[in-house]
């Protein structure tokens, strides 16, 4: 069994106290927030039940923490009231603070202000 292999393997969570498996390793039932959430599933206030490590050289390992699928619980539906709030949001993001006019687009924040008020002076014309 290779080094780095052996260093992350721990199934039963004697050495790091939650399950530990190798990078890509992780057996079926396992899941991470953004695999959930494509499956349209949330952790539901479950603890993270295993994890994966990836070493690097010079630097901590990296983890990936994962949640048991059958105790995930399903996504929230999307009320009236908070997509209303996530398009007011949005709106925001692209309404230029010096023209106040909507972009169409995000106002960058290394700018500040949409590209016409950030560039006066390039006339670029859209044929």
């Amino acid at each position: 069994m290779p080094t780095a292999y052996a260093k992350c393997f721990d199934p039963n969570g004697a050495r790091f106290g939650i399950p530990t498996f190798p990078w890509r390793c992780v057996p079926d039932g396992y899941a991470t927030r953004r695999q959930l959430r494509a499956r349209g599933l949330r952790p539901g206030g479950q603890q993270v039940a295993a994890q994966a490590l990836r070493p690097r050289y010079r630097r901590g390992p990296l983890v990936a923490y994962f949640y048991r699928v059958d105790h995930a619980k399903p996504v929230r539906p999307m009320t009236p009231a908070k997509r209303a709030a996530l398009a007011k949001a949005n709106l925001a993001r692209r309404t230029c603070p010096q023209c106040r006019m909507d972009a169409g687009y995000v106002i960058p924040a290394s700018l500040g202000v949409c590209v016409p008020c950030a560039y006066p002076d390039d006339e670029q014309r859209v044929a």
